[in-house]
């Protein structure tokens, strides 16, 4: 799953920000949260917010699917787990590489191996029971930091709820996504309160991605790097 950002200088991302606040309410697009998104507002930075809905998940080894081959019941399997080779054994047509693949194109590589072997025109559909290989770490200011399993279209509020809410010391304002793409690393910083209230972009996560909750604990370091981040949800390349 590619995330597409240019590259974006501190000043034209404070730049854009400073334009944004100065249009005021009036001509300011209402910000639309997380996976609701209809439609795309660049001046947001939801462009920079790729979700992962189940039906587009890459699956990966431990994770655990159900495979429903239409009225072959005895062909269909109910939570078959990925093996650390990222196969599955099936029945009738034996192992598949599930690994890599979308729900859709497990289904459609099934689909081929049952035609190709027993059945006229199949209709199969996989569905996810559980995904663990994805992660995501929220550290910081949180009373439990720690390392998650990333369902689906989980989003920030939720990666920060898994860690059971912000701790009494944190900085609700200086809270940093990192996001690597390629070889490049990405930092987005957010406010609680403001995705709480509706008023901020709630992002959707991805794999990978870590969350670090900001603290007068930290290191004198880590506070000026997140004073410097805008504070405007869109990532700028580091």
């Amino acid at each position: 799953m590619a995330l597409h950002i240019n590259r974006v200088t501190p000043g034209v991302v404070l730049a854009a920000g400073l334009a944004v606040f100065l249009t005021g309410c009036g001509s300011t697009p209402k910000p639309v949260i997380g996976q609701s998104v209809a439609q795309i507002s660049p001046e947001l930075g939801q462009e920079m917010f790729q979700s992962a809905p189940v039906g587009t998940a890459k699956l990966g080894p431990a994770d655990v699917i159900s495979i429903t081959v239409f009225r072959e019941p005895d062909l269909s399997v109910t939570n078959a787990t990925v093996d650390a080779d990222g196969m599955l054994v099936l029945p009738l047509i034996g192992s598949v590489h599930a690994a890599g693949s979308t729900p859709g194109e497990l289904a459609s590589l099934i689909e081929h191996k049952l035609a190709n072997t027993y059945l006229r025109d199949p209709h199969v559909s996989v569905s996810i029971s559980s995904i663990v290989s994805h992660k995501v770490t929220v550290e910081g200011a949180v009373t439990d930091p720690g390392i998650y399993d990333l369902l689906p279209g989980t989003k920030l509020s939720g990666a920060i709820a898994m860690a059971k809410g912000p701790s009494r010391v944190a900085k609700l304002n200086q809270i940093a996504v990192f996001r690597q793409s390629g070889d490049a690393m990405y930092v987005a910083r957010f406010d609680y309160n403001a995705m709480e209230a509706g008023t901020m972009i709630d992002p959707v996560l991805q794999p990978g991605d870590r969350i670090v909750f900001g603290t007068s604990a930290l290191s004198q370091g880590w506070q000026d790097f997140l004073r410097t981040v805008p504070l405007i949800g869109v990532f700028t390349r580091l």
